[in-house]
């Protein structure tokens, strides 16, 4: 199998100075995360700023306690992202060595401890403010795609989070040493970009899906159908997605090639789809919910 497009070459870092001895570096992933979480700020406060979009012409947060519970958010964000990649995915690893646990610097975040996270600061937040809940998650779900969107832009920056061996046209040849060990394939092995499979659909698609329904559909007029929506479509997206992503490595061996957490004569899920069900059924219900209490 020959590659079919080359990796460009992008330096992970925008830029970098030496002060001191010290080389302090920005890199493009925690340049997505800022830029990500700046667009989802402004686009919320945005949302919360046109009243027409909520029932009785009331929204349900100010400006204030938006930007109060976008810090708690970003808490959430990085211990949730981080102890969820420690329990779902190394969790026999950091038992051993717990203390690597907090050194972030090394890499290691799961989406869905993210969004964990998120959900727990968000409720907690909410119910010692007296906000509704569920209409407050409405809202935060609107301003979550433009982070995903940049963070998977960025994985694919990082030649990180690739996906399996492929021959068609749109196949990366990404330059890291694991991501050419394909034992199947002579020569330059080529992969599917799955990081901007991600970015399409879990960023542009559900992201625009969601400012459609909030300004063109009175989404925000039934509770939990944002959220709800968000939930759903993340999750049928990353499950899809999953069928061309490489797993992680410790889930491969030589009887389960395909890196399957849950499998049975030779088909079964990976981590990341076992991971997304409860997402699906749980947007799932919120959207039903919706329609009921229209």
């Amino acid at each position: 199998m020959n590659a079919l497009i080359p990796f460009p070459n992008i330096s992970p870092e925008v830029f970098s100075v030496s002060l001191f001895g010290i080389d302090f570096a920005l890199r493009w992933y925690a340049l997505a995360y800022i830029v990500g979480i700046l667009l989802g700020w402004r686009l919320v406060l945005r949302a919360a700023a046109t009243p027409r979009l909520w029932p009785d012409n009331k929204p349900v947060m100010t400006k204030g306690q938006i930007e109060d519970l976008l810090f708690w958010i970003i808490l959430g964000v990085i211990l949730g992202g981080r102890l969820g990649y420690v329990l779902f995915y190394q969790a026999g690893y950091y038992l051993t060595n717990p203390l690597r646990i907090l050194q972030l610097w090394e890499g290691g975040m799961s989406f869905h401890g993210g969004a964990i996270g998120v959900i727990l600061a968000a409720f907690f937040y909410t119910k010692r403010y007296n906000i509704p809940t569920i209409s407050a998650g409405d809202l935060v779900a609107l301003g979550l795609a433009p982070g995903l969107l940049l963070g998977r832009i960025a994985n694919f920056i990082n030649a990180e989070l690739w996906g399996r061996p492929t021959d068609l046209l749109w196949g990366v040849a990404f330059p890291t040493q694991a991501a050419q060990y394909c034992p199947d394939v002579v020569g330059v092995c080529a992969r599917h970009p799955s990081q901007l499979y991600e970015a399409m659909l879990e960023g542009l698609v559900l992201g625009g899906l969601l400012i459609w329904m909030a300004w063109r559909r009175g989404a925000f007029k039934r509770e939990g159908l944002m959220m709800g929506t968000f939930l759903a479509g993340y999750g049928a997206a990353r499950f899809f997605v999953e069928f061309f992503r490489q797993p992680d490595a410790q889930f491969i061996s030589d009887g389960n090639p395909l890196g399957l957490a849950l499998h049975s004569g030779g088909y079964g899920l990976t981590m990341g789809q076992l991971l997304c069900i409860p997402m699906i059924l749980v947007g799932v219900f919120f959207i039903l919910r919706a329609r009921r209490t229209a």
